[in-house]
Protein backbone atom coordinates (compact mmCIF):
# COMPACT_ATOMS: atom_id res chain seq x y z
CA UNK A 1 0.00 0.00 0.00
CA UNK A 2 1.32 3.42 -0.97
CA UNK A 3 2.35 5.65 1.91
CA UNK A 4 0.04 8.63 2.22
CA UNK A 5 1.84 11.98 2.26
CA UNK A 6 0.57 14.98 4.20
CA UNK A 7 1.91 18.54 4.11
CA UNK A 8 1.61 21.10 6.89
CA UNK A 9 1.99 24.80 6.11
CA UNK A 10 2.33 26.51 9.47
CA UNK A 11 4.54 28.16 12.06
CA UNK A 12 7.23 26.47 14.10
CA UNK A 13 6.68 26.05 17.85
CA UNK A 14 10.00 25.93 19.69
CA UNK A 15 8.26 24.14 22.57
CA UNK A 16 7.16 21.32 20.28
CA UNK A 17 3.53 21.10 21.38
CA UNK A 18 1.81 23.08 18.62
CA UNK A 19 2.49 24.29 15.08
CA UNK A 20 4.42 22.16 12.62
CA UNK A 21 5.91 20.08 15.41
CA UNK A 22 2.46 18.99 16.60
CA UNK A 23 1.37 18.46 13.00
CA UNK A 24 4.31 16.21 12.11
CA UNK A 25 3.87 14.18 15.30
CA UNK A 26 0.18 13.73 14.54
CA UNK A 27 0.81 12.71 10.93
CA UNK A 28 3.31 10.10 12.10
CA UNK A 29 1.09 8.81 14.90
CA UNK A 30 -1.72 8.26 12.39
CA UNK A 31 0.35 6.37 9.86
CA UNK A 32 1.09 9.03 7.26
CA UNK A 33 4.32 10.67 6.09
CA UNK A 34 4.54 14.33 7.10
CA UNK A 35 6.29 17.20 5.36
CA UNK A 36 6.39 20.88 6.31
CA UNK A 37 6.46 24.39 4.92
CA UNK A 38 7.45 26.88 7.61
CA UNK A 39 5.64 30.22 7.53
CA UNK A 40 7.08 31.65 10.75
CA UNK A 41 9.41 30.81 13.60
CA UNK A 42 8.09 31.42 17.10
CA UNK A 43 9.95 31.67 20.39
CA UNK A 44 7.58 30.15 22.93
CA UNK A 45 7.33 27.81 25.88
CA UNK A 46 4.46 26.41 27.92
CA UNK A 47 3.75 29.83 29.44
CA UNK A 48 3.32 31.76 26.19
CA UNK A 49 4.71 33.22 22.98
CA UNK A 50 7.73 35.50 23.41
CA UNK A 51 8.51 36.45 19.81
CA UNK A 52 7.64 35.69 16.18
CA UNK A 53 9.68 35.97 12.98
CA UNK A 54 7.83 35.58 9.68
CA UNK A 55 9.35 33.92 6.65
CA UNK A 56 9.27 36.02 3.50
CA UNK A 57 6.76 34.98 0.86
CA UNK A 58 9.46 33.87 -1.62
CA UNK A 59 10.78 31.10 0.61
CA UNK A 60 7.22 30.03 1.46
CA UNK A 61 6.47 29.79 -2.27
CA UNK A 62 9.65 27.86 -3.00
CA UNK A 63 9.04 25.40 -0.19
CA UNK A 64 5.56 24.60 -1.52
CA UNK A 65 6.44 24.46 -5.20
CA UNK A 66 9.51 22.26 -4.83
CA UNK A 67 7.57 19.68 -2.82
CA UNK A 68 4.68 19.49 -5.29
CA UNK A 69 7.15 19.29 -8.21
CA UNK A 70 8.67 16.13 -6.76
CA UNK A 71 6.13 14.38 -4.52
CA UNK A 72 2.46 13.40 -4.75
CA UNK A 73 0.75 15.05 -1.77
CA UNK A 74 -2.48 13.50 -0.51
CA UNK A 75 -3.63 16.26 1.86
CA UNK A 76 -2.59 19.70 3.12
CA UNK A 77 -3.10 21.36 6.49
CA UNK A 78 -2.76 25.15 6.77
CA UNK A 79 -2.12 26.57 10.23
CA UNK A 80 -0.43 29.83 11.27
CA UNK A 81 -0.26 32.28 8.35
CA UNK A 82 0.31 35.75 9.73
CA UNK A 83 0.47 38.11 6.75
CA UNK A 84 -1.53 38.98 3.64
CA UNK A 85 1.48 38.29 1.42
CA UNK A 86 2.02 34.79 2.82
CA UNK A 87 -1.70 33.99 2.61
CA UNK A 88 -1.85 35.01 -1.04
CA UNK A 89 1.24 33.04 -2.05
CA UNK A 90 -0.06 29.91 -0.30
CA UNK A 91 -3.44 30.17 -2.04
CA UNK A 92 -1.82 30.73 -5.43
CA UNK A 93 0.63 27.84 -5.03
CA UNK A 94 -2.01 25.38 -3.86
CA UNK A 95 -4.33 26.28 -6.72
CA UNK A 96 -1.51 26.05 -9.26
CA UNK A 97 -0.45 22.66 -7.95
CA UNK A 98 -4.05 21.38 -7.74
CA UNK A 99 -3.78 20.53 -4.05
CA UNK A 100 -6.51 18.32 -2.60
CA UNK A 101 -7.95 17.64 0.86
CA UNK A 102 -7.03 21.07 2.25
CA UNK A 103 -7.78 21.67 5.94
CA UNK A 104 -7.57 25.25 7.22
CA UNK A 105 -7.08 25.84 10.94
CA UNK A 106 -7.52 29.63 11.27
CA UNK A 107 -4.90 30.26 13.95
CA UNK A 108 -5.42 33.85 15.07
CA UNK A 109 -4.48 34.20 18.75
CA UNK A 110 -2.32 31.97 20.95
CA UNK A 111 -3.64 30.47 24.19
CA UNK A 112 -1.67 33.14 26.07
CA UNK A 113 -3.27 35.95 24.01
CA UNK A 114 -0.46 36.66 21.51
CA UNK A 115 -1.84 37.76 18.13
CA UNK A 116 -0.54 35.33 15.50
CA UNK A 117 -2.52 36.74 12.57
CA UNK A 118 -2.07 40.39 11.69
CA UNK A 119 -5.42 42.20 11.99
CA UNK A 120 -5.21 43.44 8.40
CA UNK A 121 -4.68 39.87 7.14
CA UNK A 122 -7.92 38.48 8.54
CA UNK A 123 -10.06 39.36 5.52
CA UNK A 124 -7.47 37.92 3.13
CA UNK A 125 -7.47 34.65 5.05
CA UNK A 126 -11.25 34.45 4.73
CA UNK A 127 -11.23 35.41 1.06
CA UNK A 128 -8.23 33.42 -0.19
CA UNK A 129 -7.98 30.28 1.96
CA UNK A 130 -11.46 29.35 3.14
CA UNK A 131 -12.86 28.85 -0.38
CA UNK A 132 -10.23 26.22 -1.18
CA UNK A 133 -10.73 24.29 2.07
CA UNK A 134 -12.34 20.88 2.37
CA UNK A 135 -12.65 21.60 6.08
CA UNK A 136 -12.10 24.68 8.23
CA UNK A 137 -11.72 24.22 12.00
CA UNK A 138 -12.18 27.40 14.08
CA UNK A 139 -12.52 27.28 17.84
CA UNK A 140 -15.04 29.52 19.60
CA UNK A 141 -12.81 32.66 19.83
CA UNK A 142 -11.76 32.25 16.18
CA UNK A 143 -15.35 31.71 15.04
CA UNK A 144 -16.32 34.88 16.91
CA UNK A 145 -13.56 36.83 15.13
CA UNK A 146 -14.62 35.44 11.76
CA UNK A 147 -18.35 36.11 12.20
CA UNK A 148 -18.11 39.18 14.46
CA UNK A 149 -20.76 37.60 16.69
CA UNK A 150 -20.67 36.32 20.27
CA UNK A 151 -20.99 32.56 20.72
CA UNK A 152 -22.34 31.34 24.05
CA UNK A 153 -24.37 28.22 23.27
CA UNK A 154 -24.89 25.40 20.81
CA UNK A 155 -27.44 27.29 18.70
CA UNK A 156 -24.95 30.13 18.22
CA UNK A 157 -22.26 27.59 17.26
CA UNK A 158 -24.62 26.29 14.57
CA UNK A 159 -25.30 29.83 13.35
CA UNK A 160 -21.56 30.54 13.19
CA UNK A 161 -20.96 27.32 11.25
CA UNK A 162 -23.58 28.38 8.69
CA UNK A 163 -22.03 31.84 8.37
CA UNK A 164 -18.50 30.45 7.91
CA UNK A 165 -19.78 27.91 5.39
CA UNK A 166 -21.07 30.81 3.29
CA UNK A 167 -17.44 31.96 2.93
CA UNK A 168 -16.70 28.96 0.73
CA UNK A 169 -15.33 25.89 2.53
CA UNK A 170 -16.90 22.51 1.81
CA UNK A 171 -17.34 21.77 5.53
CA UNK A 172 -16.98 23.65 8.81
CA UNK A 173 -16.15 22.32 12.27
CA UNK A 174 -16.76 24.80 15.08
CA UNK A 175 -14.92 23.44 18.11
CA UNK A 176 -16.72 23.82 21.41
CA UNK A 177 -13.91 23.18 23.85
CA UNK A 178 -13.95 26.81 25.04
CA UNK A 179 -17.66 26.74 25.73
CA UNK A 180 -19.52 23.51 26.44
CA UNK A 181 -19.11 21.29 29.45
CA UNK A 182 -19.02 18.09 27.40
CA UNK A 183 -16.76 19.50 24.65
CA UNK A 184 -19.21 19.32 21.73
CA UNK A 185 -17.89 20.14 18.26
CA UNK A 186 -20.33 21.02 15.47
CA UNK A 187 -19.71 19.79 11.90
CA UNK A 188 -21.73 21.45 9.12
CA UNK A 189 -21.57 20.35 5.48
CA UNK A 190 -24.01 22.85 4.03
CA UNK A 191 -27.08 20.70 4.55
CA UNK A 192 -26.92 19.00 7.94
CA UNK A 193 -25.19 19.12 11.31
CA UNK A 194 -23.20 16.40 13.02
CA UNK A 195 -22.37 16.69 16.71
CA UNK A 196 -19.13 15.27 18.05
CA UNK A 197 -19.10 14.82 21.79
CA UNK A 198 -15.99 14.27 23.85
CA UNK A 199 -15.30 13.75 27.54
CA UNK A 200 -13.84 16.87 29.13
CA UNK A 201 -10.52 15.96 30.77
CA UNK A 202 -9.50 17.79 33.94
CA UNK A 203 -6.06 18.97 32.81
CA UNK A 204 -4.35 22.25 32.04
CA UNK A 205 -2.08 20.51 29.53
CA UNK A 206 -3.91 21.35 26.32
CA UNK A 207 -1.21 23.19 24.39
CA UNK A 208 -1.57 22.46 20.69
CA UNK A 209 -4.96 20.74 20.81
CA UNK A 210 -6.31 22.77 17.88
CA UNK A 211 -3.27 22.07 15.71
CA UNK A 212 -3.40 18.40 16.61
CA UNK A 213 -7.12 18.03 15.87
CA UNK A 214 -6.90 19.70 12.46
CA UNK A 215 -3.81 17.67 11.59
CA UNK A 216 -5.60 14.47 12.55
CA UNK A 217 -8.47 15.38 10.21
CA UNK A 218 -5.94 16.00 7.43
CA UNK A 219 -4.19 12.67 7.98
CA UNK A 220 -7.47 10.78 7.87
CA UNK A 221 -8.55 12.58 4.68
CA UNK A 222 -5.23 11.57 3.13
CA UNK A 223 -5.98 7.97 4.08
CA UNK A 224 -9.22 8.08 2.13
CA UNK A 225 -11.86 8.78 4.75
CA UNK A 226 -14.76 11.08 3.94
CA UNK A 227 -15.02 14.27 5.99
CA UNK A 228 -17.53 13.01 8.62
CA UNK A 229 -15.45 9.91 9.31
CA UNK A 230 -12.18 11.85 9.27
CA UNK A 231 -13.53 14.36 11.79
CA UNK A 232 -14.94 11.61 14.03
CA UNK A 233 -11.64 9.70 14.04
CA UNK A 234 -9.74 12.95 14.70
CA UNK A 235 -12.04 13.67 17.65
CA UNK A 236 -11.28 10.24 19.09
CA UNK A 237 -7.55 10.81 18.61
CA UNK A 238 -7.46 14.24 20.24
CA UNK A 239 -9.51 12.97 23.18
CA UNK A 240 -6.89 10.28 23.75
CA UNK A 241 -4.02 12.72 23.32
CA UNK A 242 -5.52 15.06 25.93
CA UNK A 243 -6.22 12.17 28.30
CA UNK A 244 -2.51 11.24 28.03
CA UNK A 245 -1.17 14.81 28.04
CA UNK A 246 2.34 15.56 29.26
CA UNK A 247 2.99 17.64 32.38
CA UNK A 248 5.82 19.81 31.02
CA UNK A 249 7.07 23.22 32.12
CA UNK A 250 5.30 25.79 34.27
CA UNK A 251 2.33 26.53 32.01
CA UNK A 252 0.17 24.59 29.59
CA UNK A 253 1.84 21.30 28.73
CA UNK A 254 1.37 19.50 25.41
CA UNK A 255 -0.97 16.69 24.47
CA UNK A 256 0.45 13.18 24.15
CA UNK A 257 0.63 12.70 20.40
CA UNK A 258 2.17 9.23 20.56
CA UNK A 259 0.07 7.89 23.43
CA UNK A 260 -1.08 4.82 21.49
CA UNK A 261 2.47 3.94 20.42
CA UNK A 262 3.67 4.43 23.98
CA UNK A 263 0.85 2.22 25.26
CA UNK A 264 1.73 -0.55 22.82
CA UNK A 265 5.38 -0.24 23.90
CA UNK A 266 4.41 -0.51 27.56
CA UNK A 267 5.39 3.10 28.31
CA UNK A 268 3.07 5.10 30.56
CA UNK A 269 3.08 8.90 30.96
CA UNK A 270 2.54 9.82 34.62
Amino acid sequence: MKTKVVLTIAGSDSCGGAGIQADLKTFSALGTYGMSVITAVTAQNTTGVVDVREMDEAIVKNQIDCLFADIEIDAVKIGMVSSTEIINVIAACLKKNKAVNIVVDPVMVSKSGYELLRPEAKEELLKALLPIAAVVTPNIPEAELITNEKIENLAQMEKAARSIYELGPACVVVKGGHLTEDAIDVLFDGSSFKYLRGTRVATKNTHGTGCTFSSAITAHLARGYAVPEAVTLAKDYINGAILHSIDLGHGFGPTGHFYDLYRKAGIVND
